[in-house]
């Protein structure tokens, strides 16, 4: 793994280790099922799970882009809503990231 791959690691190790009620967990193995999600695609996915509002599902994603930097976004117009994908190259450290967490707890 390189510098940044070992950074995004890093940081969503620590994203996950805050992840009491497994929100963050489920929102992840979402993007890693799905390719592209909007807002309320995924929020009416993890409702069946959570009770938990549009706004955090939101926000969550919106760290997540951000700050993790392993998700993506794009819009066709300014009209339609914006789409979100997992970056392909960064699957296989979710994926490590969310064994370890379910070996362990």
């Amino acid at each position: 793994m390189d510098s940044l791959q070992l950074k995004i690691k890093h940081r969503l190790q620590k994203f996950i280790e805050k992840d009491e009620d497994g929100v963050r967990s489920n929102i992840l193995c979402v993007f890693l099922n799905k390719n592209k999600l909007t807002i309320d695609d995924l929020y009416s996915i993890i409702t069946t799970k959570y009770n938990i509002s549009r706004n955090s599902v939101a926000s969550m994603v919106g760290y997540i882009q951000s700050k993790l930097g392993i998700i993506q976004s794009y819009k066709k117009d300014y009209k339609s809503p914006t789409v979100y994908y997992l970056k392909e190259k960064y699957a296989f450290i979710i994926k490590m990231v969310l064994k370890q967490k379910f070996t362990v707890s």
